[in-house]
């Protein structure tokens, strides 16, 4: 009977195969064998692990069991002592605090110290309970500072546009103020409200004294006018 060719071929190389994949396995054993040896199975059984281990102990001389009784006295006696170094601590400091208190002097409040005024001040302006003073002046940059004191002893709260206050010079002639920090309302037998009117320097040469004339709005019901004051330097 004649062999095929392609047959003959195919049954040598699944021959080949078995034999390659025989001798793999073979070799895989050995190589893995020779790598786990020398390992053991570790004992999992708590029992014995125990044993052993008190034993080491027991032997090592290392770990000693106390009684319940024994570790409450313990942390009693450490509480106490504790709670006594606490106190002591703190007697220490009231100590030091009642001494220290002992040698501080008194604090006196500080006194008050009133506004000294320039001579011929304040110039005050007064209509219908309400009040207008000029408390002092200062020159300060290129403007003319006035200190401006205002308070509403009325029963009526009045309002004020400081658009419409007017200043002139003891020449007759308007000048252009700036108004700052005072209120535009005074509230009925309200407190006193402080601000500055500033005018330019430039505007004051050869001045002497200045006016300040300032109405209510809308109704324009009362009028304020403080005259002549002093401004020359």
């Amino acid at each position: 009977m004649k062999i095929n060719s392609t047959v003959l071929l195919t049954l040598i190389l699944l021959i080949l195969m078995m034999g390659a994949g025989s001798v793999s396995a073979f070799l895989g054993f050995e190589l893995g064998s020779s790598a786990l040896k020398g390992v053991t199975t570790p004992d999992g059984r708590p029992t014995t692990k125990f044993a052993s281990n008190k034993t080491n102990n027991s032997q090592q001389g290392g770990l000693v069991l106390l009684k319940e009784d024994e570790i409450l006295k313990i942390v009693k006696a450490r509480i106490e002592g504790k709670t006594k170094a606490d106190k002591s601590e703190k007697l220490e400091d009231d100590d030091e605090e009642t001494n220290s208190s002992k040698q501080k002097p008194e604090e006196k409040p500080p006194a008050v110290v009133e506004e000294k005024l320039q001579p011929g001040f304040p110039v005050t302006a007064l209509s219908e309970g309400v009040t207008m003073s000029v408390q002092s002046v200062r020159y300060s940059g290129g403007d003319l500072l006035l200190k401006v004191k205002m308070q509403n002893k009325g029963k009526d709260s009045v309002r004020f546009l400081y658009s419409f206050l007017d200043v002139t010079d003891d020449k007759g002639r308007t000048l252009s103020p700036s108004t700052e920090g005072l209120p535009t309302e005074l509230p009925a037998n309200g407190p006193a409200f402080t601000g500055t009117v500033s005018i330019p320097t430039a505007s004051l040469d050869d001045v002497k004294k200045i006016s300040l004339a300032l109405t209510d709005y809308p109704a324009q019901e009362l009028k304020l006018e403080a005259l002549n004051i002093p401004v020359e330097r």
